[in-house]
Parts: structure tokens; sequence; C-alpha cells
């Protein structure tokens, strides 16, 4: 299992984002994976029970609190994963293992593949518990992401912006949807995410403790949007 991370989330606007990045810059890396222009695009498919547990869960603050989600990035299903993101006493854990497309396609209608021996353990363990869980996708949750690093305690700032979501999840692979836009214009999200400690210098460039935290999702926000 992956080691628990803290993972703060802050709702900011373009000003505020033209100057945290100016500042990030200055003191972090750019992701090695973003693309020339800073930036990687990102589609996620999210999954819930038919009771909404997960969007209850997470409205109402739940600490030990579980959602699933398939991820590609840059149109490029290749790379394609199957995620449980989980949240216990206030940190963030992440459980993943890469997906087929043909397996990607049938959790984008509904069917969840056969647990079979020839699969990863990991594999094995993501398919059974959306079995037990009853979860069926829900919706596509859409953005664009810049990102930056920082080795010393694993940093990673990004800025999340054109926040967009559709309900159409069974084209979720072909990218060929529509989507309605669920933030204001210029409004976008900044995630800050550490192992054990965030560097003072961080923290201070980036002015957290005057910034609007949230403890919602995207995926809430655009469920909500939705709703």
């Amino acid at each position: 299992m992956s080691r628990a991370r803290h993972e703060y989330k802050y709702l900011i606007n373009q000003a505020e984002e033209e100057l945290l990045r100016q500042r990030a810059a200055c003191i972090l890396a750019p992701d090695p994976y973003s693309g020339p222009d800073g930036s990687y695009f990102i589609r996620s498919l999210y999954f819930d029970d038919h009771n909404d547990s997960c969007l209850l869960d997470n409205e109402s603050g739940t600490d030990r609190r579980s959602k699933f989600r398939m991820r590609y990035y840059n149109d490029d299903i290749s790379l394609l994963r199957l995620e449980k993101k989980s949240k216990v006493r206030g940190m963030t854990i992440k459980v993943s293992c890469p997906l087929t497309p043909e397996e990607g396609q049938m959790l984008a209608e509904g069917r969840i593949p056969a647990v079979t021996p020839d699969l990863s353990g990991q594999k094995q363990q993501l398919f059974l518990e959306l079995q037990l869980r009853c979860l069926t996708p829900r919706v596509i949750v859409s953005y664009e992401r810049i990102p930056f690093v920082y080795p010393a305690g694993n940093v990673r700032i990004t800025f999340d912006r054109k926040l967009s979501s559709s309900g159409d999840t069974g084209r979720f692979l072909s990218g060929d949807y529509g989507f309605r836009p669920v933030m204001s214009p210029g409004s976008s999200v900044l995630e800050v995410k550490w192992d054990q400690l965030l560097p003072l210098h961080i923290q201070d460039s980036l002015q957290l403790n005057s910034l609007q935290w949230t403890s919602f999702s995207k995926y809430y926000m655009c469920r909500v949007y939705h709703l």
C-alpha cells in the first residue's frame, strides 16, 4: 500500500493563481511529466454506489472514507489506471493498478472484469472491492493541471484549472462527450501534498494561511453540480 501523505486544497482566483505560480516556479521544479507549457490534461471517471456513499462521506467529512476513480492523461489511454484514494486520520493513501483499454471500457460501461488468478494482487483487490461495494460510474471529471515538485519531503504543488464534468460515462475513453464548466471563469484549485514535513520556506512563499481552504474534492464539486 502507498504511504500516507498530507493533502491540502485551496480555492483560488485567477490573480492568486498567477502570483502563486510565479512564486512556486522560483522555488520548485516543474513536474518532469508536464508538457512544454508546464501542464498536462487529466480525465477521471469516478464511481459511487446507489446511495451516493462516497459523495455523502466527503460532504460530512467522515474520517475513514475512500473513493474509486479511473484516470488517464493527455488523452493517452495506454497509461490508464484504476485508483482507490482513502482518507485515514486526515492523511491520504492511494492504491492503484494499470488497466488495459478493454478493462477500462468495461468499467466505463458499468461492468466489472472477472477476477482471475492471472491478475495482479492489487488488481484483484480493487476489482473485488468494486463488486462488493456495488460501485458504478457516476461522473467524468476533467481539468488542466500545472504541477511543481520539490524532493525534500516529496512535496507536490499543483494548480488545477478549467474544471469540467460530464455524465456521459460510457464514452469516457473516447473523450468524445459534452462537458460543462463547474467553476467560475478564472477559478482554480491549489493542491499541496507532502509526506512528513512541508518545508517552511514553501509555506511562507505560498502564504497558505491566507488562502481559502476547502475540504471538498473535485469529485464532490462535479457531482453536486450535476445533482
